[in-house]
């Protein structure tokens, strides 16, 4: 064996040229030969190494140059118990990790979630986002993901993360249900919503030993009930919450329509978001003064006692709420 073979036999150099864009951690390979005390060790920008020894982690080092000495590696000299001055060469695991973010990460539900509701009992919805990430925390993300593995990928923990990402987001919006929040605030206000959303998420993925630095709700998407509701709420509010004007504006709507579609009008009828809205506005009226209100034609409270006769028919308002408004109505005639 010459003299070359001989040194050849230790690693004088150790750095990492990450040419990928999707490596997280990554193992420097030593085919089983040690490490010369002195070696260098090269450490670039948006990384960090760490020594393994026995498969715990020992020192920790950020971007920079180092010669690897017992004054340098402070926590491996004393699990090793190395004497000052000691120059033998040594043999450790030297992982790699890429501490830039990783942007644009996408989530979502794979199938509809059914909550509880403050408004509407349950409701059935979907959500999808995006999340940025970076590795923080060394010793537990490779506790969690590395182990003995020499490279670890986005692909193999974007699955984890966004099957977590997606239990947690379910949990909390459960809990704030449970306190009297409607689902439908979220979609009205989604900013406020995610900004008390963001903590409890970020808090729960130091767990995996990474910060998430961006969190995002892109859309929501309602049952095609509750889209229809908010919809005509909408319209609602456009007439002041007259439902006779609501009524008039759906059969003008209808006319639009049948404008385009060859002539033929249909009745707007009560469909499910009508009934919703309506049950809305009998709950929330307060029972009003007679003497107060403006007058109103005989046909337009005929035309309202029609429509409540229906909500009655359909199980919205019960026979008692009927009659009340039946009376009130006929009252002012």
């Amino acid at each position: 064996m010459g003299l070359f073979d001989i040194f050849d036999q230790f690693i004088n150099v150790i750095e990492w040229v990450d040419n990928t864009r999707d490596t997280l951690a990554w193992k420097f390979p030593d085919s089983n030969k040690e490490i010369k005390m002195g070696a260098q060790l090269t450490v670039r920008e948006s990384q960090a190494a760490i020594l393994i020894n026995e498969g715990k982690m020992a020192d920790v080092y950020a971007p920079g140059r180092y010669e690897l000495t017992t004054r340098n590696m402070p926590i491996l000299t004393t699990l090793r118990s190395w004497k000052y001055g000691f120059e033998s060469p040594f043999k450790v695991d030297v992982y790699f990790f890429n501490t830039r973010q990783f942007t644009d990460n996408k989530w979502g539900t794979p199938t509809p979630v059914t909550i509880a509701d403050s408004k509407f009992g349950q409701v059935e919805f979907r959500a999808f986002g995006s999340y940025n990430f970076r590795v923080t925390n060394f010793e537990v993300f490779f506790k969690q993901f590395c182990g003995t593995d020499p490279v670890v990928t986005l692909d193999e923990v974007e699955g984890t993360f966004r099957a977590k990402l997606v239990d947690k987001f379910t949990e909390i919006v459960a809990k704030m249900a449970e306190g009297n929040f409607s689902f439908v605030q979220m979609q009205a206000n989604k900013s406020e919503f995610i900004n008390a959303l963001f903590p409890a998420i970020k808090l729960y993925f130091e767990g995996f030993g990474v910060e998430i630095t961006d969190f995002t709700i892109q859309s929501i998407t309602l049952p095609d009930e509750l889209q229809e509701y908010l919809r005509k709420n909408t319209q609602m509010n456009m007439v002041g919450g007259d439902m006779q004007k609501f009524m008039m504006f759906q059969q003008a709507k209808s006319i639009e329509e049948a404008a385009k579609n060859g002539g033929h009008v249909s009745q707007p009828g009560m469909d499910m978001a009508t009934l919703l809205l309506a049950n809305n506005m009998m709950q929330n009226m307060q029972k009003p003064n007679p003497e107060s209100q403006p007058p109103v034609s005989k046909d337009d409270i005929m035309k309202l006692l029609k429509d409540l006769g229906e909500l009655k028919n359909n199980g919205i308002l019960t026979e008692e709420e009927f009659n009340e408004k039946k009376k009130e109505l006929l009252a002012r005639l």
